[in-house]
């Protein structure tokens, strides 16, 4: 299984911007796919995670309201759009598929990452 994140970038406070995660070798539709995302100095963190087989999907508090996960299944693919950026959430982005959790070990695969800088 091969994951690949995109779609990061620098972008001014209360701006946009739309992750994609896409993946090769396994269908996302019977497993979680989940993003996670660490900021330097500090722990990898859950950010949002959607569970297909029970249309299931969940946010930290902290991106609750401002940030969207959705897939494609014809794409294979997972999306976070990001809403109303705060320079809190600068970090680098991560998708992983495995088991719906909030917890990152629950995922054995990862994409790459992708940088992700709000800042004026």
């Amino acid at each position: 299984v091969q994951l690949q994140a995109f779609g990061g970038g620098l972008v001014q406070p209360g701006g946009s911007l739309r992750l994609s995660c896409a993946a090769s070798g396994r269908t996302f539709s019977n497993y979680a796919v989940g993003w996670f995302r660490q900021a330097p100095g500090k722990e990898r963190e859950f950010v949002a995670a959607i569970n297909w087989s029970g249309a299931r999907e969940h946010y930290a508090d902290s991106v609750k309201g401002r940030f969207t996960i959705s897939g494609n299944n014809a794409k294979n693919t997972v999306y976070l759009q990001m809403n109303s950026l705060k320079p809190e959430d600068t970090a680098v982005y991560y998708c992983a598929t495995g088991s719906d959790s909030v917890f990152s070990n629950f995922y054995p695969y990862w994409g790459q990452g992708t940088q992700v800088t709000v800042s004026s």
